[in-house]
């Protein structure tokens, strides 16, 4: 039986390289984000449009049975706390929370039909490892991974519910950190891998949590290079 995820946020960065590693594999991918056709045209792949700030989920538009639902959108708002509005805190939560809660609570019933359905959120190592200018985005993963740990207890045992917590990752939005050879450079340095996440590797990672990990649960897993564990002197 050809198994069937959702993904929100699949047209660029970590979304577009799991919507690819899912369909190599024979798997059917729905995807939704507000511009759907600048994800990959790929075969068993099909998009819908939803702007999470909002706007009903299509339910509809869903099968009735999901065996994955995976939750990528997220930004990198890097402001000095004393710079930090009470509306980039409020716009950090309604992206990173409040737009999984709503898509998990559309795909819920969805879910419950599969016989062994699998979710998966995304925090960052800024949670693990306190960091300078990520306030806003690190109190918003932060409760992302609660929830994860919540919802794992709360739905076991048909629903596996985990959450990838990766560092810095070549993506276009990470470009302006990346953007030249010494930024790139002095981001690697800073890890004990001495090297920064590709998104390929996330999605690798993704796949597995998705499809092969069928006692994981309520787990936030790091791709981070060994930055939030590792003092390398």
């Amino acid at each position: 039986m050809t198994r069937q995820h959702l993904i929100i946020g699949a047209s660029s960065g970590i979304g577009s390289a799991l919507l690819r590693e899912l369909a190599d594999a024979g798997d059917a991918v729905l995807h939704a984000s507000r511009d759907p056709e600048r994800a990959l045209d790929l075969p068993g792949a099909r998009g819908l449009r939803w702007d999470l700030h909002g706007d009903a989920f299509p339910t509809e538009q869903l099968p009735e049975r999901l065996d994955g639902l995976v939750y990528c959108p997220g930004g990198i708002r890097l402001k000095p706390f004393e710079r930090l509005k009470e509306q980039d805190f409020n716009e950090e939560w309604e992206v990173n929370v409040l737009g999984a809660v709503r898509a998990l609570k559309a795909a819920l019933p969805a879910l419950k039909r599969s016989e062994g359905a699998s979710v998966l959120l995304f925090s960052t190592v800024a949670v693990r490892t306190g960091m300078p200018y990520h306030a806003a985005v690190g109190a918003a993963k932060g409760a992302v991974e609660g929830l994860t740990r919540s919802l794992a207890a709360e739905l076991a045992p048909t629903i596996r519910v985990n959450a990838i917590a990766p560092t810095l990752t070549d993506t276009p939005l990470a470009q302006r950190l990346l953007g030249t050879d010494d930024k790139r450079s002095a981001a690697e340095a800073r890890h004990p891998l001495k090297r920064i996440a590709d998104p390929r590797e996330i999605a690798r990672t993704a796949a597995w949590l998705l499809r092969d990990a069928p006692s994981v649960t309520g787990q936030v897993i790091a791709v981070d290079a060994g930055l939030s564990s590792l003092r390398i002197l």
